[in-house]
C-alpha cells in the first residue's frame, strides 16, 4: 500500500474515532439514548421534555449517580456545568448538562461534585456505591 495513502487513511480513522468515540449506545437500548464518556466514565444528561425524561428513567438503573438541577421554585435547569473530582482532588469528569438530569457511572468511592449555573457554584461531597443509585439535588435561589 502507498505510504502516503496509508498515513492519510490512519489520520482519517483517528479523526473519526476521536469525533465519534465519545458516544456509545446504552447496551440493549433501541431508543437512541446516547451515552457520552469523559475520562473513561460514562454519563448522559437530558430530561427536557417527556420523551427525553422517559428515556433517562428507562436507563437510570445502568448508572449509580443521578444529579438533579432546579431552582428553589421548582423550575428545572439545563446548561449546568458539572465537574466531578475524586477524593484526592483530581478532576475525573467535566461536562455541561443538557437538562435537569445528569446520570453517571462511577467506581465506588468518595467524590466532590461541583455544579455551576449562572455564575453560582454549588459543591457537594458524596460517596458512591458500585450498584446503589445515589441521587443528589442541586437547587439555586436566583431565577
Amino acid at each position: 500500500m502507498n505510504n502516503k495513502y496509508s498515513k492519510f487513511l490512519v489520520h482519517g480513522l483517528l479523526i473519526t474515532a476521536l469525533t465519534f468515540g465519545s458516544f456509545v449506545t446504552v447496551a440493549g437500548a433501541d431508543d437512541g439514548l446516547m451515552v457520552q464518556q469523559a475520562g473513561g466514565l460514562p454519563y448522559v444528561s437530558g430530561g427536557v421534555g417527556e420523551e427525553s425524561l422517559q428515556q433517562l428513567k428507562d436507563h437510570v438503573g445502568e448508572f449509580n449517580l443521578k444529579l438533579v438541577f432546579a431552582m428553589t421554585s421548582g423550575s428545572y435547569l439545563s446548561d449546568v456545568r458539572v465537574a466531578i473530582a475524586d477524593a484526592k482532588g483530581k478532576t475525573l469528569l467535566e461536562a455541561t448538562s443538557d437538562g435537569p438530569w445528569f446520570l453517571a457511572k462511577l467506581p465506588r468511592g468518595k467524590y466532590r461534585v461541583v455544579a455551576s449555573y449562572a455564575g453560582t457554584a454549588i459543591e457537594r461531597s458524596i460517596a458512591v456505591d458500585e450498584t446503589a443509585l445515589k441521587t443528589v439535588d442541586f437547587r439555586w435561589d436566583h431565577e
